[in-house]
């Protein structure tokens, strides 16, 4: 059973959940937990019928779950996917964007760079579940994610942003460089082509691809829940340091790795850890 019919089966369990789901699927980007799977958490793209391009309305809701998602921490690892599978981000919704004004649109690319910076500097690990085609603002979206999985059968992976006239416009052409290196980034963007997943993964634009006959939000929660086995405020403090490594030299890098390092001995989690070692079994971490 996928991710997102188990989510689904759970969901028809009781008419109060059905109810709750008639009025969430209204909406074009929403947050909900995974039954059973404690501590993770996804954010689903829903225009299944524009193939998640991203409208005002989908931007602006997205946002909303960003906000909402930073401050709550029973939350260690959030998947960002789908609602359905065979889509993840198709980009910008260029039907939308013919009827806006130019002020209009430096306004939503501030909008979505905006977002995207919330995207990227959440405190808990994210993941992007890249289940269809990922391309322009689509894929930018994913590269703000900290790890990204592809399915196996995606072949429309890319940033075609210089065969439409323009260039990415939200962080596209600064993270592709940074995960990719300036050559590699250069060709995809000059190029515009569009990779299969197969491809991405070896330009290092993805990091895993899911099994043959399963989608990427399996492969996702899979890795989420590896990932979520682990203490939250290390993880926490892990993803601070980490994101800062690319900004600082190597002396003042140390110096705020230690300073990342030191709260956490003095926490709960880290007793437990020791613990567990000490008594032969798995620690049950509480973020505390």
């Amino acid at each position: 059973m996928t991710l997102i019919n188990t989510i689904r089966t759970a969901r028809l369990r009781s008419t109060t959940t059905r109810r709750f789901i008639s009025s969430i699927n209204t909406h074009e980007a929403f947050l909900q937990s995974i039954p059973n799977y404690p501590g993770i958490t996804t954010i689903s793209l829903n225009r299944p019928h524009a193939k998640n391009a991203i409208s005002l309305q989908l931007l602006k809701q997205l946002t909303d779950c960003l906000d909402t998602v930073r401050f709550d921490n029973s939350v260690r690892v959030l998947i960002l996917n789908s609602s359905t599978i065979g889509s993840f981000c198709s980009g910008a919704d260029l039907a939308e964007r013919r009827t806006m004004t130019k002020g209009q649109i430096l306004r939503f690319l501030g909008d979505l760079r905006t977002a995207l910076s919330k995207l990227e500097t959440l405190p808990m690990p994210t993941i992007a579940a890249i289940d269809g085609p990922a391309l322009g603002g689509g894929l930018e979206l994913a590269l703000a994610c900290d790890l990204r999985v592809a399915g196996h059968t995606v072949t429309k992976i890319g940033l075609p942003e210089t065969r439409l006239g323009i260039i990415p416009g939200a962080g596209g052409t600064q993270r592709a460089t940074r995960l990719l290196g300036l050559s590699k980034a250069k060709d995809l963007i000059f190029t515009g082509r569009s990779l299969t997943a197969y491809e991405a993964e070896e330009l290092g634009l993805v990091d895993y691809l899911s099994d043959e006959g399963t989608p990427a939000s399996d492969r996702a929660l899979s890795l989420a829940r590896e990932i979520a086995a682990n203490a939250p405020l290390a993880l926490r403090s892990a993803k601070l340091a980490i994101s800062r490594a690319l900004e600082l030299s190597l002396e003042p890098g140390l110096d705020f790795e230690r300073a990342a390092y030191e709260p956490l001995l003095q926490t709960k989690d880290r007793e437990e850890a020791l613990h567990a070692f000490k008594e032969k079994r798995n620690p049950v971490f509480k973020g505390e």
